[in-house]
């Protein structure tokens, strides 16, 4: 499902486990604050991660602070706390800010972990191939590998204008959401669900079932920032994709 959520009352929702895009198996939420707004969330069954998106924002949870700032998306890199079920989390906005809340269900308990730009791992992909045309900048902030006891997997694409990325063309058994952002509200891209192009405006979002293509492009001239989201299947986490065999080819 592709779709162009919006804002209600400073909150936009992706998905819900038990409603809208229930087969992405979390609760997605992107939340508008104010200055000088403080919001408490606490989740007695779920595990949690807090992504400041946009703003300057104070992060209260199990005795301690920490805050963060983040004014561009393409060259300020991510902050996010991770917190196991039944642990307060305290946001305090010391600017006005966007940040995206995404949570599954989780029985294990885990120390906290609050990742700042240097605890991500990064690197450039495609970088050489097909005369860059699907170069891009990725950034894990948490999956399986540092990870182990989370059910969830939370990053971001800086895709290049004019690039294509999520390629070659490729799936997995888990599913995953797509979080759109653009410096330039005009902005637009595409992306492909199996065979089924959408348009991709800044706020938009893709859900993507098991086992769907979804590779995506973005226009020259407007760089596409998204925030990529997966749900590990009980039994089976994601660790690597499944490439597409009819394009395989082109990684030789």
């Amino acid at each position: 499902m592709f779709f162009y959520p919006e804002f209600i009352n400073g909150e936009k929702v992706l998905s819900r486990i038990n409603g809208l895009n229930a087969d992405m198996l979390m609760d997605i939420t992107v939340y508008k604050f104010k200055k000088g707004e403080e919001r408490v969330f606490l989740y007695s069954d779920m595990e949690t991660a807090v992504l400041l998106i946009d703003g300057d924002l104070t992060f209260r949870f199990n005795g301690k602070e920490e805050k963060a700032s983040r004014h561009s998306l393409f060259n300020d890199g991510p902050y996010c706390l991770h917190v196991s079920k039944n642990t307060q989390i305290t946001l305090i906005a010391d600017s006005d800010c966007e940040v995206l809340i995404q949570s599954t269900d989780n029985d294990r308990d885990f120390e906290s972990k609050f990742y700042r730009p240097e605890d991500c791992d990064s690197f450039v992909s495609c970088e050489g191939k097909w005369e860059n045309t699907a170069v891009r900048d990725v950034v894990t902030v948490f999956d399986y590998n540092n990870a182990p006891y989370s059910n969830m997997v939370l990053g971001e694409v800086y895709a290049r204008q004019g690039r294509w990325w999520s390629y070659i063309p490729h799936s997995h058994p888990q599913p995953e959401v797509y979080y759109y952002k653009f410096e330039r509200p005009e902005g637009f891209g595409a992306c492909f669900i199996g065979e089924t192009a959408h348009t991709v405006k800044d706020g938009s979002c893709g859900c993507f079932p098991g086992g769907y293509n979804h590779p995506q492009v973005t226009a020259p001239g407007y760089p596409m920032y998204n925030i990529w989201m997966i749900r590990h299947l009980d039994g089976n986490p994601w660790t690597d994709r499944i490439d597409d065999e009819r394009y395989k080819w082109l990684l030789d």
